[in-house]
């Protein structure tokens, strides 16, 4: 994505970067990106920035101070994370679908059923798993300017909802319209379903259900809900068949530029900051913003574990194809790391 596509006020942020060095200072400003809301208790990421944001301008008497930019004011995610790469915001909470375009194996996270539980998932997606020092250091490895400060869950599993019917089988997914990320891996999981994959961006994704562009998407209950998709969906299906991980990420040489003792602040603010985003995800699940709020609009139904059994062995086989022809021997491989990894944490 070219810097030609810039908003005015990512411009503006463009400008005060060059003013400024990127090293540690008085009154260093530190800014983040994210799609979600901006209230703490309605999204996962936004409670992350607020928790991030006391603790390190207390923890550094305000030497650094902290901006949270959400509801995507500075771009897409793919948009956000390139202006962390090239230093233009110092900051990004993203989704796999805009770190796959910088970091295409991230993709590996999208074989359908892989983690049984969500406590599961939050063992393995974390920075300081085994998998999530790997995973954090191929990335680092493979794209420019980034640094890994944060791995969780993106809110929890994805559920199915759709404008047309109940879905109760694989025969109930033929020839629905699946709005997916920019993923190969979640195309490729809906075409082996019956449905039709239709990839739109985040931004869009209410008014393709409105207008009719996409019949259905997937997302977990957190999305669903502050997106408010009850609003123009009649159906939904719990389902449980991914999670996938949010991914924190820095301007290396910006944080290289700081103080070792503010890289600590930085260090086990954002562990702190990461716990808390699980535990809001976990709490708008449990609370009456969560599954209550979308029984107002939808009719709600589970996959028994037979249906289950028949969407994985639909689509298993599929996506684990697409791993090996588009990611290689190394997606393969820390696709085998991951299994492992979820096999240890059983």
């Amino acid at each position: 994505m070219t810097n030609n596509n810039r908003t005015p006020l990512v411009a503006a942020i463009l400008t005060l970067s060059m003013a400024a060095s990127v090293t540690a200072q008085a009154n260093t400003t530190l800014r983040i990106a994210h799609l979600n809301p901006p209230e703490p208790t309605s999204s996962h990421s936004a409670a992350m920035v607020a928790v991030f944001k006391q603790l390190v301008e207390t923890a550094t008497s305000g030497e650094i101070q902290v901006e949270g930019y959400p509801s995507g004011q500075l771009g897409d995610d793919a948009n956000a994370i390139n202006q962390v790469s090239q230093g233009i915001v110092e900051s990004s909470i993203s989704s796999a679908g805009g770190v796959a375009e910088h970091y295409p194996r991230i993709g590996i996270f999208d074989i359908p059923f892989a983690f049984p539980n969500i406590g599961v998932a939050t063992d393995v997606i974390d920075l300081s798993s085994d998998f999530g020092q790997q995973l954090a250091a191929d990335m680092e490895a493979e794209t420019s300017g980034l640094k890994v400060i944060g791995l969780l869950d993106s809110g929890g599993f994805f559920h199915f909802t759709n404008s047309q019917r109940p879905i109760e089988s694989i025969e109930d997914m033929e020839g629905l319209r699946v709005r997916t990320m920019t993923l190969d891996t979640h195309e490729t999981m809906i075409n082996s379903l019956g449905g039709e994959a239709t990839p739109i961006s985040w931004s869009e994704v209410y008014t393709a259900l409105q207008t009719g562009v996409a019949d259905g998407q997937m997302n977990p209950i957190l999305q669903t809900s502050f997106a408010n998709f009850e609003e123009v969906q009649q159906y939904m299906t719990i389902s449980n068949h991914l999670i996938t991980p949010y991914v924190w990420l820095i301007n290396d040489a910006f944080y290289e530029g700081l103080s070792e003792e503010h890289q600590k602040v930085i260090d086990w603010a954002s562990k702190v900051a990461v716990d808390a985003g699980r535990a809001m995800s976990r709490i708008i699940e449990a609370s009456d913003e969560g599954l209550p709020k979308l029984a107002e609009g939808m009719e709600i139904n589970t996959l028994s574990s037979e249906q289950r059994q028949a969407f994985i062995d639909a689509s298993q086989p599929a996506v684990l194809d697409t791993i090996e022809s588009q990611y290689g021997e190394e997606g393969v491989a820390l696709l085998d790391s991951l299994m492992e990894s979820i096999e240890q944490a059983q």
